[in-house]
């Protein structure tokens, strides 16, 4: 089968092969054809080697297909059942699930160190335990949820990432309150997303910053109230808020140097959400005066802050509703031998998401 493959850590194109197998079937797995998938920023992390990911490895976790074999003893799903891919499934048993943070289980994470892929040459990893960039893939049957069959596979993909990573962070951990003031740093399909959850709430004022003219003119499209390069923030905020700073904002980047700008644009006692994924040698520094003085609420965000399978129907509902725009995020689509393309989409900024049609 076909898939698009990173073979060594810090390049920065992925080559299409068709020599590739699934591996790991059996007892508790499932295989699933892949039928769409996003583009993560995550996914370049991990090529650049921000986030931590044995190489080769496929990219793409963010996808949705339907399933063609079920190993033995999986219950509740089916050959032919029209799934999403979770890329963190919650065990049920360990102390962040038993706790009821199952967002926060390490279950899934065990997944990225074994090999779901092999070729010739030896194995090849899936990220995030999954490594939607090909035709198939095999993974715990917890990774596969069921989805209606009115959500179109490209819908369902996004859900299964970005949209619920980025509405989570504004509905779950942030709350964000009706009639605040909000910002958010960083408007690709997370960003875009964080704001259509400020939305939601009832936010009164929404500024979505970034420096590519392009995504700050969709991020009016998705409930923005005004949008803004970085260079604007500062302006912003004296207008907006007498230069108090936002209630909430939302660093969506994922690097030190925006999270500072997050932290000194929030107000005192205001809340600010961390939701970009970063890399671990990058630091964050706060004096301990500011911290205690300020009272700023410093909140991260991981995948949205809550249980993920309440947040995909949280999702579905709202989009059946109208009431978020998921379709609108799709701004470019491409096969998959044209994988680098869209990784171009992505770095440029020309793209909000890139659907890959498998």
């Amino acid at each position: 089968m076909r898939a698009a493959v990173l073979h060594e850590t810090g390049q920065d194109k992925l080559e299409v092969l068709d020599d590739i197998e699934t591996a790991g079937f059996g007892p508790g797995k499932v295989k699933i054809r892949v039928r769409a998938t996003g583009l993560c920023h995550s996914d370049i992390s991990a090529m650049n080697g921000v986030l931590p990911q044995p190489a080769p490895f496929i990219p793409g976790h963010e996808g949705a297909g339907e399933i063609i074999d079920v190993g033995d003893g999986v219950t509740g799903l089916a050959q032919g059942d029209r799934v999403l891919l979770c890329w963190l499934p919650a065990c049920g048993a360990c102390p962040a699930c038993k706790r009821g943070q199952t967002h926060l289980c390490l279950a899934g994470f065990m997944n990225a160190g074994t090999p779901n892929f092999k070729r010739p040459g030896g194995d090849v990893f899936g990220f995030a335990g999954t490594g939607t960039f090909a035709e198939e893939v095999v993974v715990d049957a917890g990774c596969a949820v069921p989805i209606p069959d009115d959500v179109p596979f490209d819908i369902a993909a996004l859900i299964g990432c970005g949209v619920t990573t980025g509405l989570g962070a504004a509905v779950n951990t942030a709350d964000v309150a009706a009639g605040s003031s909000v910002a958010v740093i960083g408007c690709g399909g997370v960003g875009i997303s964080a704001i259509q959850g400020a939305r939601l709430k009832g936010a009164a004022q929404i500024v979505a910053v970034d420096p590519v003219a392009s995504r700050r003119e969709a991020a009016l499209t998705f409930g923005a109230t005004e949008a803004v390069s970085p260079d604007e923030l500062a302006d912003a905020k004296q207008r907006i808020t007498a230069g108090e700073g936002f209630d909430y904002v939302f660093e969506v980047v994922g690097k030190s140097v925006t999270a500072r700008t997050a932290y000194e644009t929030t107000r005192r006692g205001g809340t600010m959400c961390v939701v970009g994924a970063g890399a671990m040698d990058d630091h964050l520094q706060f004096n301990m005066f500011e911290l205690f003085f300020d009272e700023k609420r410093i909140l991260p965000s991981m995948y949205g802050g809550g249980d993920v399978l309440t947040s995909y129907e949280r999702a579905i509902a709202l989009w059946r509703a109208g009431r978020i725009d998921l379709a609108g995020l799709i701004t470019h689509r491409v096969q998959l031998a044209e994988v680098n393309e869209a990784l171009e989409q992505m770095r440029t900024g020309a793209a909000l998401r890139t659907c890959i049609e498998i």
